[in-house]
This record gives structure tokens, C-alpha cells and sequence, in this order.
């Protein structure tokens, strides 16, 4: 016997169709929303709290946690502990991972290594190359950022189901996925142009 499918068990249908301009209101606040509130210096204080600032003084920055990340998530891939194992995690590999150039990403590296974080030796197989890794303080930085990480998303997800956690890390990833893949909102001076066009209009 035939078993009938309810509406909430199909697939549903991608549509070509303009988005309604109340769901893009909604989600532009959101997105406006979510980056004020992620502007707020709250999550690297409580880093800073529990971790000793650098051999240089110098309190933990954004961009160091950004390299300590970077170059964290290319040991994990590589299937490394450390830069002794396996292939090389180099500047232009956390310029890739961060999407920057390789100058930025070099002097972020640079910036990070200052503050104690990240380690450098020699490439074995090209001697112009770095090879990058973790020290004991950047490890120390990664527990404490990914503990607060998942404390704070958790806190946020209190009242989901698994499935609607699942569902929204899914759609999110499509969503971001998909900014990536497109061109910059505002290319080149886009926004001087949205205000020559209002005044021309």
C-alpha cells in the first residue's frame, strides 16, 4: 500500500521569483542587527581575561585570534598537532583560509608570531617558505575563543530543536555561501553612486 507524504515531508520547490520585499526588510534587519551587536568588543574582554597578554605587552587582538583560527583550522585539515607533521601550513595558505591578500596575511602573521601566539621555522623544502604552527599560548587562545564560542551559541539556541538547529546552520551556510560566490554589494564606490542616482532621480 501506497503511504501518502505530508507537506511538512517534501522537499520544497526552489523558486526563481523575486524575493518579497517584506522578507528582504526583515532580513536586511537582521543582518544590520547582528553586526551591531557583534561589533561589541564582549567576546575578545572575556579572552583577554583568560589569557596573558603577549611577550610584547600588547593585549590579545581580533586579528590574532583570526590567525590563531586560521592557521588551527589548516592543521585540523591537514591532520597535524603540530608544524613538525605533515605538509606545511604557510602565509599564503592563511591568506586563503582568511581571504585576504598575501601581504595582509603576512603581516597579520607577523603581528600574531609578536604576540606569542603562532610559531615559525623554516620550510624543509623551500627555505624562502614559513611554516606555521601553534605555540602552547595560541592553543591556550583557541580553547578559550571556541569555549566561549559554543556557550554563546548555545545560549542563542536554547530553545531549538535539533532539527531547527540543523535547518539553520544548513540555510545560513547556503546563504553565506552564496554571498561569497557573488559580487560585493557596493563595488568600487557603490555607495557614491546609490546617492547620485537618488539625486538624479
Amino acid at each position: 500500500m501506497a503511504t501518502e507524504t505530508t507537506a511538512t515531508e517534501r522537499p520544497a520547490e526552489s523558486s526563481d521569483r523575486d524575493v518579497p520585499e517584506e522578507v528582504l526588510t526583515e532580513i536586511g534587519a537582521a543582518l544590520f542587527h547582528l553586526r551591531r551587536i557583534w561589533a561589541k568588543p564582549d567576546l575578545m574582554k572575556r579572552v583577554r581575561a583568560q589569557t596573558a597578554a603577549g611577550p610584547d605587552g600588547r593585549p590579545l587582538q581580533l586579528s590574532n585570534l583570526m590567525v590563531v583560527n586560521a592557521v588551527a583550522g589548516l592543521l585540523a585539515t591537514a591532520g597535524k598537532e603540530t608544524e613538525d607533521d605533515g605538509p606545511e601550513i604557510t602565509v599564503g595558505a592563511v591568506a586563503d583560509r582568511l581571504e585576504v591578500d598575501p601581504s595582509t596575511a603576512s603581516r597579520l602573521v607577523g603581528h600574531a608570531i609578536d604576540a606569542g601566539l603562532v610559531s615559525r621555522r623554516p620550510s624543509p623544502i623551500d627555505a624562502r617558505r614559513a611554516n606555521l604552527g601553534l605555540t602552547d599560548a595560541g592553543t591556550r587562545v583557541k580553547q578559550v575563543a571556541d569555549r566561549f564560542r559554543r556557550s554563546y551559541y548555545n545560549e542563542l539556541m536554547s530553545g531549538w530543536t535539533d532539527e531547527e538547529r540543523a535547518e539553520f546552520g544548513r540555510l545560513l551556510t547556503r546563504f553565506a555561501d552564496a554571498a561569497a560566490a557573488q559580487a560585493p554589494l557596493y563595488p568600487d564606490d557603490g555607495i557614491g553612486r546609490i546617492f547620485e542616482e537618488a539625486g538624479a532621480d
